[in-house]
């Protein structure tokens, strides 16, 4: 029995390494998703984990941690992020 493959379609998928539950912490949308921010999930909306081991989109902890309220603060347990 002889077979010929004539073509192939590869198929990948990706997840970043953090628990299948676990969401962003500002915007409530998984890490697998993208930020309110991005069209795109993956490398242009990287998450981001603080010295505080909770971890968030790159863009929702930046825009956190520019405003005024936010005095550097993790926005979940009030540690230095």
């Amino acid at each position: 029995m002889k077979i010929t493959i004539n073509s192939i379609t590869p198929v990948y998928s990706w997840h970043w390494s953090v628990p299948d539950d676990e969401l962003c912490g500002i915007c409530r949308i998984s890490f697998d998703g993208t930020c309110p921010n991005c069209l795109y999930p993956g490398d242009s909306c990287p998450l981001t984990i603080g010295t505080c081991h909770h971890a968030f989109h790159l863009h929702c902890i930046e825009k956190w941690l520019q405003q005024s309220s936010s005095r550097g603060l993790c926005p979940m347990c009030r540690q230095a992020f």
